[in-house]
């Protein structure tokens, strides 16, 4: 083993390590392998800075302009309105149409927005019918899963492994190369999930309102500060009330007067009436309290904490906002938003205390009060997707059908090889802003900036593999306890490899790491390494077992108030079945001999 080779498998181990714990953004982790890289010598400037103006960097940041253009124009929204009717014939025949629906959605756009758009009214149309919003959420965030695998701009994964390919000298994919197979998956695992996979799923959201919901009335209370209390005439930051059992004081009644998100530096008077959060334990030290008499309990409710000025709303945070990894207090939450947070459930978890130092994840599902001459902007902050109420938002509608034909127009360009599909992809952004469907400004918005940063800095770790014969080793330990069984063998490998590796780390992160090892197989082996890296494609888009291998699982996971043991329950049986059909049909539509 060379001096590069070692630093490569340290570098390699030290990225799976950064990338399943966490412990760094995804985006820096790929950042940091690239210094790494560049810093060691093993990659020149021009190497590690290639995956910028890689073909698969751009075509995957002009896709996500391209889905906006369908969005801000209300194709997707149209489309998402009426399958919220479509419900009202019954649950499987809504459950049917919306997966069909966004399944063909995500074969075409980006599935983090068709999701985005479509779980605020999934959540209406649950209120509306009666349904638990946990039966309705996961089948279709497996569905665009579904359909992501059916095209070659399904996903960002297809495009990154296809321009790996092209890369290393091989051909790359056609834009419905992938759709016999995918359509196979589609069609499986629709049946499956009709047939069994949604009556394993428990009805874990109900209909209640939020406060409900977030089982905060029972640590909601009013108490009236009596004038001989210690906290009279202090500011509420350093009232004793407040700074011994931290609480925190949601309103104030003063006679006629309400204050609601109290200000720290707003000063406390006796017989004010304060509307607290806490829970029992603190609720028995203050009924301890000398000066503090508590009023009769009530029946909270969203009115309690709605008002005039305030409006309360649950808010998931969006996979792309500056607030994942951050903490309330480190973002400054109350100051930049004009809001509060009352509770977040966090992965299966229901927080109600210690908010503010608490790290925030994508997906997590925020309880918030919010100013109402602030309402604008904590919606359109992009930070968040509104899940409590639909957005009357304004569309360019009479450029919908621009935007619906400039996108068929990149899809059958890149088919009929008029042009790559980087050359069309970015001619169709450029066609959508020149024709008014979307500003400039948005198109820079839509970006998703952590996934380009992903591809470029993870794709310098594959040629860092490849260029230093990294590659070549792993495959080499890989042959020697396969090799024996065949190709078909190495293909179910790289399936179940990737399948494991994707469930715990970035999608995009596994096939660029597994792409080079599968082409270095398929080179000692003599054979075309197609099928081996159609195994890892389909596989690294196919993760149902867990809610943080898959950006859309991540999205739901908070909103349907499911358990980790859920997607376990119900992805554990697609997965098995995805490996099983990938490892027979992949060498049948894809063949191991090397084109002459």
């Amino acid at each position: 083993m060379t001096y590069e080779i070692a630093i490569v498998l340290a570098v390699l181990a030290l990225a799976v390590f950064l990338f399943v714990t966490e412990k760094l953004r995804v985006d820096m982790v790929a950042l940091l392998v690239m210094g790494l890289l560049l810093l060691s010598g093993i990659i020149s400037p021009d190497q590690g800075l290639a995956g910028f103006s890689n073909a698969a960097t751009l075509t995957v940041g002009a896709m996500f302009i391209l889905s906006a253009g369908l969005f801000k124009t209300g194709a997707v929204s149209f489309l998402g309105n009426f399958v919220g009717r479509v419900f009202k014939s019954g649950f499987w025949i809504g459950i049917i149409t919306v997966m069909i629906v966004v399944g063909v959605l995500s074969a075409f756009i980006n599935n983090t927005p068709v999701i985005a758009i479509f779980l605020p009214i999934l959540l209406g149309v649950a209120r509306e019918n009666g349904i638990s919003a946990s039966k309705i959420l996961m089948p279709v965030s497996f569905a665009s899963m579904f359909g992501g695998v059916c095209t070659l701009i399904g996903t960002s994964t297809n495009i990154l492994v296809s321009s790996i390919a092209e890369q290393n000298g091989l051909r790359p994919f056609t834009m419905f190369e992938f759709t016999p197979l995918g359509l196979m998956m589609f069609a499986i695992g629709s049946v499956y999930l009709v047939v069994v996979g949604i009556r394993l799923i428990p009805e874990r959201r109900g209909g209640g309102d939020l406060v409900e919901e977030f089982a905060l009335s029972e640590y909601l209370t009013e108490v009236v500060l009596l004038p001989e209390s210690t906290s009279v005439g202090k500011k509420i930051k350093d009232a004793p009330l407040v700074h011994d059992l931290d609480i925190s004081i949601l309103k104030i009644q003063r006679g006629d007067r309400s204050i609601n998100l109290p200000s720290p530096n707003d000063v406390l008077k006796g017989d004010d009436v304060l509307l607290i959060r806490c829970d029992i334990e603190k609720i028995r030290s203050l009924q301890e309290q000398e000066g503090v008499q508590f009023k009769p309990q009530t029946k909270w409710g969203d009115e309690t904490l709605s008002s005039g000025d305030f409006r309360l709303l649950e808010a998931v945070i969006d996979p792309s906002s500056d607030l994942v990894r951050s903490t309330l207090q480190k973002s400054f939450f109350r100051e930049k938003y004009g809001a509060t947070v009352l509770a977040i459930r966090q992965r299966g978890k229901l927080l109600r205390e210690k908010l503010s130092d608490t790290v925030l994840n994508a997906g997590d599902v925020l309880l918030v009060e919010v100013k109402l001459d602030r309402l604008n902007t904590f919606k359109r902050s992009g930070d968040f997707i509104i899940t409590s109420e639909m957005e009357a938002t304004e569309y360019r509608r009479n450029k919908a059908i621009f935007a619906i034909a400039i996108v068929a127009g990149v899809v059958v360009a890149a088919t009929m090889n008029l042009a790559p599909i980087v050359v069309t992809a970015i001619l169709g952004a450029i066609a959508l802003i020149l024709t008014g469907c979307i500003s400039v400004e948005e198109a820079y918005q839509a970006i998703e900036w952590k996934i380009i940063f992903l591809l470029a800095g993870v794709l310098s770790l594959g040629v860092a593999l490849d260029q230093s014969g990294a590659a070549g080793v792993l495959s080499s330990n890989m042959l020697k306890y396969l090799q024996v069984f065949g190709p078909i063998a190495l293909v179910s490998a790289f399936y179940l490899l990737t399948s494991i590796l994707t469930e715990t780390m970035s999608n995009n992160a596994t096939a660029a790491l597994l792409a080079p090892i599968a082409i270095a197989t398929a080179q000692t082996l003599g054979v075309d390494a197609t099928p081996f890296l159609m195994a890892i494609t389909f596989a690294a888009s196919a993760s149902f077992m867990t809610p943080v291998g898959y950006q859309t699982n991540t999205m739901i996971y908070g909103p349907g108030q499911y358990k980790f043991i859920d997607f376990v329950k119900v992805g554990s049986p697609l997965n098995l079945m995805f490996w099983i059909l990938a490892t027979i049909m992949i060498p049948m539509i894809w063949s191991f001999d090397l084109a002459q």
